[in-house]
């Protein structure tokens, strides 16, 4: 297919602390058991794109994910893994390892995505179009991610928050507005020339942007060098192609376009430009039409701004937050277990065969417990991911929790709602109720804790 595909995999994201830390980047993170990570390698795999770029910020960082691509994907995937700085943005990451592009187009996708939508119908659709940039849609959920709250408790109620402001032609293929982050909360304005093009626009507030992007090299290439400010493909990179897109002041074909409409451009290179067009789309846009009623010049000012919205069944979901990481945990064990890539028991639940269960313990629907893992008498486990070779003692309940590798949990503790972090350590009788718990912390026997980040400072 020709694409270059760039996964950006961030680092040691502040929004994840204590869950991240040196030895353990935001990619690292664990999803049912597996690296978040993996599950995007996963699609791009099957969808035969395996030529990729993961860029990871910080060195150390860079070095932990190499390590573990290295492992689990060699002769799989031809992966180079480039180390930027922290906290340059998504934008000034491209801009980052630009050097690093060949291809026409290239594939962009977040790190932290969890999904089953295929990127190869993002590329197909891209190709389809001849666009500048193509964007994946998919519908925001309704019980996803809260700006604070429980991972779990019944009591929580979820609700929907809006994630962009999206304009689409009438045949929901091309984009005419998005508006993100704080334009959201702004009136709609639209481009002039988009309403003149356009007979009627779609407005949606109930679609978010997935994060995975197929753009233009040549075009991608240009904006991150002309706009050196941009530092979001999604709040800056986007919408500045949307709005541009009828009145283009990038290149386009590999040649400098026109910057302003008093510049003639013969009627030969017009009807080449034009045909070269039309031959690419299956039937005319838009911008097509559009671009053959006015004046020759705009036939070169003009580039596309598609949108793959994905069905409805699809799943999407990124790990950007500590409540979206407790939401896809519990996801990928539960309705979306088909991404676990797991073999579930008849009991809708996975105890790896090591796993040690003593007597009067259960393990309920919609559980993990993995390799090497040894659980005392009259436990509980419900609608909970536990990892490798821990020890859970005796009369002890997990609700709506993940506890990570080597973590030991003493006798009668309560947690719910919790993520225990690897090689952690809760004494007798310890309580916790929507708490984070960093690596090698000791939460004290008889203590009790609510919605508190429990770390070794």
């Amino acid at each position: 297919m020709d694409f270059q595909v760039v996964v950006l995999a961030g680092g040691t994201c502040k929004k994840l602390l204590p869950l991240v830390s040196k030895d353990v980047p935001k990619a690292l993170l664990p999803v049912a058991n597996r690296p978040v990570l993996s599950y995007v390698l996963e699609q791009l795999e099957i969808s035969n794109l395996k030529d990729l770029i993961v860029v990871v910020e910080g060195e150390d960082a860079a070095l932990h994910v190499g390590g573990w691509i290295s492992n689990a994907y060699v002769d799989r995937l031809h992966v180079e893994v480039a180390a930027v700085p922290e906290d340059v943005g998504t934008a000034g990451a491209l801009r980052a390892i630009a050097h690093h592009l060949t291809a026409n187009d290239i594939l962009v996708v977040s790190g932290d995505l969890v999904s089953d939508i295929p990127p190869g119908a993002l590329a197909a659709v891209h190709r389809q179009h001849d666009a500048v940039v193509t964007t994946v849609l998919c519908s925001a959920p309704v019980s996803g991610p809260t700006e604070s709250g429980s991972s779990g408790g019944k009591d929580k109620i979820k609700k929907p928050r809006r994630y962009n402001i999206i304009g689409l032609d009438p045949s929901k293929q091309f984009l005419l507005h998005i508006a993100t982050g704080a334009e959201v909360e702004k009136e709609i304005r639209i481009q002039k020339s988009i309403l003149r093009a356009v007979d009627q626009m779609e407005i949606r507030a109930d679609l978010m942007d997935a994060h995975m992007y197929a753009f233009k090299r040549s075009v991608l290439q240009e904006v991150l060098d002309e706009k050196d400010k941009f530092r979001s493909l999604k709040e800056d990179m986007l919408p500045y192609l949307v709005r541009s897109q009828m009145k283009s002041e990038v290149l386009l074909n590999g040649a400098p376009q026109a910057k302003n409409g008093n510049e003639k451009v013969s009627s030969q290179n017009n009807q080449a430009v034009l045909s070269r067009i039309l031959a690419n789309a299956s039937t005319p846009s838009f911008h097509d039409l559009y671009a053959l009623s006015n004046n020759s010049t705009l036939v070169q000012r003009i580039h596309k701004c598609c949108a793959y919205i994905a069905s409805e069944s699809r799943y999407c979901q990124r790990l950007n937050s500590i409540q979206a990481f407790n939401d896809i945990n519990r996801d990928v064990i539960g309705d979306a277990s088909h991404l676990s890539g797991y073999s579930f028991s008849a009991h809708n639940n996975i105890i790896h065969p090591s796993a040690q269960l003593g007597s009067r313990t259960t393990v309920g629907p919609h559980c993990m417990l993995w390799e090497g893992s040894q659980m005392g008498d009259k436990c509980s486990v419900k609608r909970s991911v536990i990892g490798r070779h821990c020890r859970i003692g005796s009369n002890v309940k997990v609700v709506n929790s993940v506890i990570m590798n080597h973590v030991t949990i003493g006798d009668g503790c309560s947690i719910q709602g919790s993520v225990i972090c690897s090689n952690a350590q809760l004494q007798e009788r310890a309580v916790l109720k929507d708490c984070q718990v960093g690596a090698g912390f000791v939460v004290t026997a008889g203590s009790e804790h609510k919605g508190e980040s429990l770390a070794r400072k």
